[in-house]
């Protein structure tokens, strides 16, 4: 294999991080609230890059009973939690529309309770 294209554990990280700051610049600067929710979305892909990363690079434990699975096991809980997320979200985010004809953040401190 061509030493040019090595993919490093350092490049995971790069991505992960390039993911985890567009996710934190997307929560910050949005005032929709669907645009918060895909910032939430890239952050915990960007966790889910890093638990691939880790589990590919530095388990190296072969003579344990283990499989090597667990940051593939955790990446799958991560997305399975973004899926529900996502959907108690836009049941929030449509109920509020119906409420208010908008899905600003900031006409949320009218709400009651």
């Amino acid at each position: 294999m061509n030493p040019v294209f090595d993919i490093s554990l350092h490049h995971f990280l790069i991505v992960s991080f390039a993911l985890a700051g567009a996710g934190v610049a997307t929560i910050l600067t949005k005032r929709n609230a669907i645009g918060i929710l895909i910032g939430v979305e890239l952050l915990l892909n960007a966790a889910g890059v890093n638990f691939i990363a880790f589990n590919k690079f530095l388990w190296h434990n072969t003579t344990s009973t283990s499989t090597g699975l667990d940051g593939m096991v955790f990446t799958i809980f991560i997305i399975v939690v973004a899926a529900a997320e996502a959907a108690v979200a836009l049941a929030i985010f449509l109920n509020f529309y119906n409420n208010f004809s908008t899905v600003d953040v900031e006409k949320a401190d009218e709400l009651k309770g």
